[in-house]
């Protein structure tokens, strides 16, 4: 004849038990439909019913107490020595089973043996890419913040080389027309004929803004010496010539000899380091010289880049 079960191991077969139908119980509900769930938690409340009614009688068959005399929810039950009905009351109380979907905490034991939620790996990705985007943000500013003020130096010494020339400057707008207008402005200051030699293929008389007709100098100048500038060029001449003429296609060292030489005058391009570029015209060196006009060239004050203004005679 097998030994009577201590209150211990009938304790812990009951926990047992618990946990094995906590898993069923879990298990069953996952796989109900629409239709079933009604039914299938029905049946779950009647097996957590079974199993708590048949584990409290075997409770009580083991203690030698009568539960319908003498409830273990509901009177307290006289001391004994042995401390065994304390023990009873113990386990009743802890006889709740408990479903995760019910109450939204699993069990411990269906916790170990259920799915467990996977991190989500794109997120954690995103999180970490911003994580490094702003460290790598924080970095160029800090490094930007200890950058010379390339703007700030070249205008502090184009302020000083304008004094030594006897200039003032007349800013041009940033537009990509900067160095024709600039050439206008000089033109117009110095009291010289913004009409080129070359006549350009406009009306010059229909009210054409001034920075247009010097456009269309440079590139009736250029169409009519192809030689002189197809070797520099990185592109058809005729799309070169349609870009000078109707874009606002920045114009560069190659405009700059063209006016030079279309309007016969020596342009002077002063830079914020000193440095002053002589663009001469053709026969420069025959009888009196030729007038003068001055650009400043400027390669970091402005917005767009590269920039010229009119540099002015200082009254």
């Amino acid at each position: 004849m097998d030994a009577p079960e201590s209150l211990e191991a009938l304790q812990a077969r009951h926990r047992k038990e618990q946990r094995d139908l906590v898993a069923r119980l879990t298990q069953k509900k996952k796989s109900a439909t629409k239709k079933t769930r009604k039914g299938i938690n029905d049946e779950c409340d009647r097996l957590e019913q079974e199993l708590k009614e048949r584990q409290a009688q075997e409770l009580a068959t083991l203690t030698g107490e009568n539960l319908e005399e003498s409830p273990g929810n509901e009177g307290e039950p006289e001391e004994q020595d042995d401390g065994r009905v304390n023990g009873l009351k113990e386990a009743v109380e802890g006889l709740s089973i408990s479903s995760p979907e019910r109450d939204g905490t699993a069990h411990p034991a269906a916790q170990a043996n259920g799915p467990k939620k996977k991190p989500n790996r794109t997120k954690a990705r995103l999180a970490r890419r911003a994580a490094e985007q702003e460290a790598l943000a924080t970095q160029a500013a800090d490094e930007a913040a200890n950058l010379p003020d390339l703007r700030e130096q070249e205008r502090a010494r184009m302020k000083e080389y304008l004094g030594k020339h006897g200039l003032q400057e007349k800013e041009i707008r940033a537009d990509g027309h900067c160095l024709y207008s600039a050439v206008a402005d000089q033109m117009e200051m110095t009291g010289l004929d913004v009409k080129p030699r070359i006549l350009p293929k406009i009306n010059v008389e229909d009210g054409v803004p001034a920075y247009k007709i010097v456009r269309h100098a440079a590139a009736g100048f250029i169409e009519q010496n192809p030689d002189d500038f197809v070797p520099f060029m990185e592109e058809p001449l005729e799309q070169y010539l349609k870009k000078i003429r109707e874009t606002g296609e920045w114009g560069g060292h190659m405009e700059l000899i063209a006016l030079a030489k279309t309007y016969g005058v020596q342009i002077n391009v002063l830079h914020g380091d000193g440095r002053v570029d002589k663009i001469e015209p053709e026969g420069a060196n025959s009888g009196e010289g030729p007038e003068e006009i001055w650009l400043g060239y400027y390669k970091h004050n402005f917005g767009l880049g590269e920039h010229y203004n009119s540099l002015r005679k200082t009254p």
